[in-house]
């Protein structure tokens, strides 16, 4: 098998995880948010994350997030051109899987009106918090998480667990998050509604891609001396004879 085609497969894995995530975690949020309230959609989205990363992860690694893609560059364990061709796929399965969302809320509203909610993001008007506490709590929010994914997916974390620590992270996350911006830590997963909602949530996309891009780098950055291995370390007797 070529290059190419492993490359393809990649890419269209990162489209398909993508689009999962915005259909499921979204829809759950448009169509049973009253129900489920906060907690269930937050588990909704850890949950889209967790059965992602044990479907896809051996192909592509289950980024499904340009944070996570960015900051694993900078974490020099992906190269520049798989990175930019997973965030055009994940953009592309976010923009799907809003589509989708869209196309079913035109079928159950009346004829004519406007479509307001696709969980899209927001702060200030649009949300429940200023942009300086919005901008904060989305670089918090995904710095956690990706820290969580650099360290769960490390050769010395426990094999076969990295699904669950993830998943449970998103939850985490946009449990304090949903009432402050509605939870991105996911530029391409505030792309897709956003750009089927317009208005204000295509106007205030802009902190949705830098703030969760901020907190991946930072996490790259905090992981790389985290993980970094002590120089001058002593040889034990053990590795010696090996």
């Amino acid at each position: 098998m070529s290059q190419f085609d492993l490359g393809i497969k990649k890419y269209v894995a990162e489209l398909i995880g993508t689009f999962i995530l915005v259909f499921a975690a979204c829809g759950s949020a448009i169509f049973a948010g009253s129900a489920i309230g906060n907690l269930g959609v937050s588990i909704a989205f850890g949950l889209s994350v967790l059965v992602m990363v044990y479907t896809i992860g051996s192909i592509s690694g289950c980024h499904i997030n340009p944070a996570v893609s960015i900051s694993m560059l900078a974490a020099g364990k992906i190269n520049v051109k798989d990175t930019m061709f997973y965030v055009i796929f994940q953009c592309l399965g976010a923009i799907m899987g809003a589509g989708v969302l869209y196309l079913i809320m035109s079928d159950s509203v009346a004829a004519g009106t406007a479509i307001t909610q696709l969980a899209q993001n927001g702060y200030g008007a649009a949300g429940g918090a200023s942009l300086i506490v919005a901008a904060v709590a989305e670089i918090i929010g995904t710095f956690i998480f990706v820290l969580v994914i650099h360290g769960a997916t490390s050769k010395k974390a426990p094999k076969g667990f990295a699904g669950i620590s993830i998943g449970l992270a998103l939850t985490l996350v946009h449990l304090f998050l949903i009432p402050l911006t509605n939870a991105s830590v996911n530029p391409a997963r505030s792309l897709g509604p956003a750009l089927f909602v317009g208005g204000l949530a295509v106007e205030q996309l802009w902190l949705f891609w830098v703030a969760p891009i901020i907190g991946g780098l930072l996490a790259a950055g905090v992981w790389k001396i985290l993980s970094a291995e002590p120089q001058n370390q002593p040889i034990s007797a053990e590795e010696n004879a090996e």
